[in-house]
């Protein structure tokens, strides 16, 4: 389509009908006191979008007014699946679609209603189209970076799918690493045993744990050698095979640590890295091994790149606001490279 074609479709009025079948209450589409239609109004602004028993009705320019019918088709696909309906959900649905004219081929209905893993009542899911993707590079290939801001899902998805995989006998233990450098300390300064010392740059793995797996069966899993959680200095020196390892906070280990790590790989194996180059920690003049392995091992096979940004952040709608907002002071001030700024 030609920009004048393109001009004259949005300039032309449309209208359409959608009818909620009567098996969906009203209030699973519109949301309690219409918030989700709040939602689909503010999104789309020029078109008039009308309620009447079980019809919708929707007028305004003709591409807009399509999109809208889209969105109903996509939410009540997600319905369908007795998945309930978020606002978010619904704001993210009509960012993935809007991405869609640009030539996505993923629907939202595809990816919110994704499941990786379900317990005790509760599904991890992908939330965003990168999300998914992100997902699906972690099944199709044997290493993959998981690369974005805070608040992406980057360790979280990676850790259910870990999960998964044990759980469906694709592996036989998970592997979790983190290198102990950050903030500044190092571990000889803080008191009480190794273990003691190296906790709290293994928490957030061991809480992640929690949210996955029953927690009276972490300690046997974890004793039996089926669950390891170590720092990144105790993989030196091994093989790992028929093992999920994750490198949590990656953009903190220098090039020879990510080296180091990156040949622990054995067979029927699968590794996942994840950082953000923005948030390094490590001594002045070390340059970071996630930003450098990014130059190294771009293109090669089986090696995959997974990119995330502040659209992906999926904690409070803040946090992608405040990425943004560094990101913008570090282009106008020239610290774009963030592994070497302190």
């Amino acid at each position: 389509m030609t920009q004048t074609q393109t001009d004259q479709a949005r300039s032309t009025s449309a209208s359409a009908r959608f009818t909620v079948p009567a098996k969906h209450p009203m209030v699973t589409v519109l949301g309690s006191g219409d918030s989700l239609l709040r939602v689909i109004e503010k999104a789309f602004p020029a078109t008039d979008i009308h309620v009447r028993g079980n019809e919708i009705t929707a007028t305004g320019e003709a591409v807009e007014v399509e999109l809208v019918q889209r969105l109903f088709d996509e939410m009540m696909l997600v319905l369908r699946t007795g998945q309930p309906l978020t606002e978010d959900a619904v704001e993210r649905s009509i960012a993935m679609l809007r991405d869609a004219e640009g030539g996505a081929d993923e629907t939202p209905a595809e990816v919110l209603t994704q499941n990786i893993l379900s317990n005790r009542g509760r599904t991890i899911r992908p939330k965003t189209l990168n999300q998914k993707r992100y997902v699906d590079a972690i099944d199709k290939h044997t290493v993959v970076f998981g690369i974005g801001p805070a608040g992406t899902g980057k360790t979280y998805l990676a850790m259910a799918k870990a999960v998964q995989a044990l759980q469906s006998k694709q592996v036989t233990r998970i592997i979790l690493t983190r290198p102990a450098v950050e903030a500044g300390e190092r571990l000889g300064f803080l008191p009480g045993t190794l273990y003691e010392k190296i906790d709290p740059y293994l928490r957030p793995l061991y809480d992640a744990l929690h949210d996955m797996l029953d927690p009276d069966s972490i300690p046997r899993l974890m004793a039996a050698g089926t669950i390891e959680v170590a720092p990144l200095a105790y993989m030196r020196g091994r093989t790992l095979n028929d093992a999920f390892i994750i490198l949590d906070e990656a953009q903190n280990t220098n090039p020879e640590q990510m080296k180091m790590f990156l040949t622990r790989l054995g067979f029927d194996s699968k590794i996942v890295i994840t950082g953000d180059v923005t948030q390094v920690d490590l001594p002045g003049g070390t340059r970071s091994g996630l930003r450098q392995v990014q130059e190294i091992l771009e293109g090669v096979e089986d090696v995959h790149f997974s990119r995330l940004t502040s659209t992906d952040v999926v904690r409070h709608k803040l946090v992608g606001r405040i990425v943004d907002a560094y990101e913008r002071y570090d282009d106008r001030h020239g610290t774009t490279d963030g592994s070497e700024r302190k």
